[in-house]
């Protein structure tokens, strides 16, 4: 592995984290802001708050992961590193997952356009499926906790006994391998939900825009333009979650080579664009955010030209 390939990644990594801790931080920062100031918060601005808080927290047990494997190689350090931040990762990143496919489900139902009996009673207790939602979600980290923990003890009873450091290490490379394939298996469900929102998204834009092109011309009417900005939400978390599965499956793939390589070096990477990258594709999608955004940086753009040119 050559060390410009090795500092490209890292570089990567860096870029990315403070991306993400940079977006999510607005995101939080603004929204706990209008609270504090109007009293009271929208449903979406309290997932958006809530979402950006368990990003930072992804990015950062990541990040603290990732340095600490590369500073101690020992495997008894590795073992306790694994244990320190499994359970803040595991409880972070569901909450991040679960959250943003919530935040699609909420798109769905304010956007799309349905007559069905069944889509119409959500859409009025959408308060209630939310709550559900979460409810949900909170079993499935309960559940997905205890199975890492059973795991986790399980590896800890065998490292204790007395063999050898190569059968050590042999059950250290195996154990990760399934506490990242348990926590893979637990975001299949958000990732199908995710989907499904998206594909009835498109159907409902299909179908709007075979309704009105007998009545109007132009097919970019206020419901036409809310259906399109959903789908653009909805594709980009798609894709960064499709990205964000890929790595999890290529750090499964990395334990079956010996020292360090490229796989070890892209999943970090991939991981982490998620939390990172959503963050800005959430305030170019929000209203306000958007606003704040650009007056935050036409703020920075006069105080850096202060010595320069005269603001306007």
């Amino acid at each position: 592995m050559s060390a410009a390939v090795q500092v490209i990644f890292a570089t990567m990594f860096n870029v990315e984290f403070i991306t993400g801790n940079l977006g999510n931080g607005f995101i939080a920062l603004v929204n706990i802001m209008d609270w504090v100031k109007r009293r009271k918060i929208s449903s979406v601005d309290q997932i958006l708050t809530a979402l950006a808080i368990s990003r930072i927290t992804v990015l950062w047990s990541m990040y603290l992961m990732m340095t600490i494997l590369s500073m101690y190689p020992d495997v008894e350090v590795l073992m306790k590193t694994i244990i320190l931040t499994n359970l803040i990762w595991v409880i972070s990143n569901h909450c991040s997952i679960w959250l943003a496919t919530i935040l699609s489900i909420l798109y769905f139902l304010k956007v799309a356009n349905f007559s069905y009996s069944i889509f119409l009673y959500l859409r009025w207790r959408l308060t209630k499926v939310i709550t559900v939602a979460l409810l949900v979600s909170l079993f499935l980290l309960f559940v997905n906790i205890l199975v890492t923990n059973i795991l986790i003890d399980t590896w800890m009873n065998q490292f204790n006994t007395n063999v050898s450091y190569s059968d050590k290490l042999k059950n250290f490379t195996g154990i990760p391998r399934l506490l990242v394939l348990t926590n893979t298996m637990f975001t299949v469900i958000p990732f199908t939900v995710s989907m499904t929102t998206f594909f009835l998204l498109i159907f409902s834009l299909w179908k709007h825009l075979k309704k009105i092109k007998h009545i109007v011309k132009s097919a970019r009417d206020a419901n036409t333009t809310a259906h399109i900005k959903a789908l653009k939400t909805v594709v980009a978390f798609l894709l960064l979650y499709v990205i964000f599965t890929f790595s999890l499956f290529v750090q499964l793939w990395s334990y079956d080579f010996k020292g360090k390589n490229f796989l070890t070096y892209f999943y970090p990477v991939g991981i982490i664009a998620f939390p990172s990258f959503h963050s800005c594709v959430l305030i170019m999608g929000n209203s306000k955010l958007r606003q704040t955004s650009l007056l935050v940086l036409s703020v920075l753009r006069c105080k850096i030209q202060e010595f320069g040119p005269l603001c306007l």
